[in-house]
């Protein structure tokens, strides 16, 4: 049986790099030998929980339930990647609190303006235009609390993906050395 995997919760902004970085990442750590998972908050949304909308009640319950997914992984990667959101502090304690010890908060920092420039999938623009009504750490109906003490910061409004991903890599080989 495999030692329990360390998960890296991300946070930040849609367009701040998350699953980029993720899927950067992974077969750099593959070709170390690490088996790594990644639960990206889109994905999961579109297999498992596409009942829930994007109110507040439904992210946190989204975020549990990733979770908990996360959870029940544990025993089978050495690595999970989770690039999701999670825009509220609550659900990042609350996952913080069910998956204990190997947690690690990871913010991808990156201001509104940098993620709008990029606007990648196109939501900032229709958010913009009104077709959004509810566009997290846009609309004043749904705030983004950026995290008081993550754990390690990807500063991708400054950095390039390369260097996001170098520096990611070295903190994530750096805490799972033990784990391998």
């Amino acid at each position: 049986m495999k030692n329990r995997a360390r998960v890296f919760w991300f946070t930040g902004l849609s367009g701040s790099g998350k699953s980029t970085v993720a899927k950067s990442v992974k077969p750099l750590l593959e070709v170390e030998g690490y088996s790594v998972l990644i639960l990206d908050g889109d994905e999961v949304r579109k297999k498992l929980h596409l009942d829930l909308g994007f109110s507040e009640q439904d992210i946190k319950k989204n975020n549990i339930l990733i979770a908990e997914l996360c959870r029940s992984c544990r025993c089978d990667y050495d690595i999970i990647l989770v690039p999701i959101i999670s825009p509220y502090v609550y659900s990042r304690q609350q996952a913080r609190e069910l998956l204990g010890e190997g947690f690690f908060e990871i913010y991808f920092s990156a201001d509104l303006h940098s993620v709008m420039k990029r606007d990648v999938k196109g939501l900032y623009t229709k958010a913009k235009n009104g077709e959004i009504n509810n566009m997290i750490g846009y609309s004043p109906s749904n705030i983004y609390e950026p995290p008081l003490h993550p754990d390690f910061v990807v500063n991708s409004g400054h950095d390039s993906v390369k260097k996001s991903t170098r520096d990611f890599y070295q903190f994530i080989v750096t805490t799972s050395a033990v784990q391998k």
